[in-house]
């Protein structure tokens, strides 16, 4: 088995000790991204605004890594608070398509930076 780091070099900075994705074989692991905007580094204040910036985010991983998010098998939304559910996936269900990725969505207590989502993916290519 080799592992590879994505340099994901368009997102986002690791906050610590983990890389943004790792390729395996055919596999891609993206880690929890943040909707931290790589250039500003804000945080948009609306969980719309957060779901868009963070799958953006994934898709600049997962291209680093040869891959989009066609290539996403599946999903882990965690969210601030589980009543943002349904303006997440407002817009989730516009930027992934249909066969939709299997999906984990759960509460957290706290995000850094004040997120009110991070989201991590799998991919296989």
């Amino acid at each position: 088995m080799i592992k590879e780091k994505i340099e994901a070099s368009n997102a986002p900075k690791e906050l610590g000790a983990y890389s943004n994705a790792i390729k395996c074989g055919n596999q891609i692991f993206v880690s929890g991204q943040l909707p931290v905007n790589p250039v500003t580094k804000e945080v948009p204040p609306t969980i719309q605004e957060q779901t868009r910036q963070v799958i953006e985010n994934v898709k600049m991983i997962l291209a680093d890594a040869g891959a989009t998010l066609d290539n996403v098998v599946k999903t882990t939304v965690m969210l601030q608070e589980m009543s943002l559910f349904g303006e997440m996936n407002a817009v989730y269900s516009k930027e992934f398509r249909e066969p939709y990725p299997a999906r984990t969505s759960l509460s957290v207590k706290e995000l850094p930076n004040d997120a009110l989502i991070s989201l991590d993916v799998q991919a296989v290519i």
